[in-house]
């Protein structure tokens, strides 16, 4: 039997991510991994799952969505067969619902424990702490994008982030556009900026050094114009989806002149 580590390396690879970047499990898939042989005593876990979703006063279409595929027999013939679309909160409901002598609904239902616990701890950021969280990916990705220009022969790497910006923000360099937002230029940019923009950069940089990567470029001058050219592309986005110019939206306070949050007293968290 695979320990803890490797079922959750199951789970996770059962997890699959819809358009808008929400995260489901099929229920048939999920029937596997929890060691149900038959379809039909699995579905009587799923049916005490969406009584218990019911009953906690949640939406259980949010969360549990029926379905019919096509499923192949043999010999070319095909039977209709029945699903569910489950959320992490389904599965986790699953899991506690389900057989609790199998070793495998016991570790299911550690793992979807601490996934729902992260994802309310993450519900209950503020504004101010999501842009925080995403700056922090930003310097990081920063840091990846640095090191594969510096493969790619940069040496100028002003120029080479400036050309990203200027891909971005439809011709505008970073200092250009901090005066147009009116951010101090003892400031940096990325930390006066809001989550939607923030959320661009971050795509801008991480599309960039894959490129530069995928590509293997080895000239200075090919890599600032793709930079350029990601910069572009993710502004041209921005105004398909949106209908919004980065260069539009509003500065923010800087994140450095805003204090954290003190987390509240050890006693309290535990008492």
């Amino acid at each position: 039997m695979p320990g803890y580590d490797d079922y959750v390396v199951q789970l996770e690879a059962i997890r699959k991510l819809a358009q808008d970047e929400t995260e489901y499990w099929m229920a048939r898939e999920l029937r596997s991994v929890l060691g149900y042989e038959r379809w039909e005593n699995f579905s009587e876990a799923i049916t005490r799952a969406m009584d218990s979703c019911a009953s906690a006063d949640v939406r259980v279409e949010n969360h549990f969505r029926e379905t019919t595929k096509m499923v192949s027999i043999g010999s070319g013939v095909k039977r209709a067969t029945d699903d569910w679309f489950l959320s992490r909160y389904a599965c986790y409901l699953i899991a506690m619902n389900a057989d609790a002598a199998k070793a495998e609904v016991g570790y299911a239902q550690t793992y979807f424990a601490i996934q729902t616990h992260r994802q309310e701890q993450q519900d209950q950021l503020t504004a101010v702490e999501r842009r925080r969280e995403l700056r922090t990916r930003v310097k990081d990705a920063n840091k990846g994008l640095n090191s594969a220009a510096k493969n790619a022969g940069v040496i100028k790497f002003g120029v080479f982030h400036d050309a990203g910006y200027k891909g971005l923000y439809g011709g505008f360099g970073k200092a250009d556009i901090q005066a147009r937002k009116g951010i101090d230029a003892k400031d940096d940019l990325l930390d006066c900026i809001g989550h939607t923009e923030l959320a661009a950069h971050y795509f801008r940089i991480t599309q960039t050094q894959q490129k530069l990567e995928r590509n293997r470029v080895q000239n200075q001058n090919a890599a600032i114009d793709m930079h350029f050219e990601v910069g572009h592309e993710v502004r041209a986005t921005m105004e398909r989806i949106s209908g919004t110019k980065p260069e539009h939206l509003p500065a923010e306070p800087s994140l450095k002149r805003i204090k954290k949050k003190k987390p509240p007293p050890e006693g309290l968290l535990n008492g």
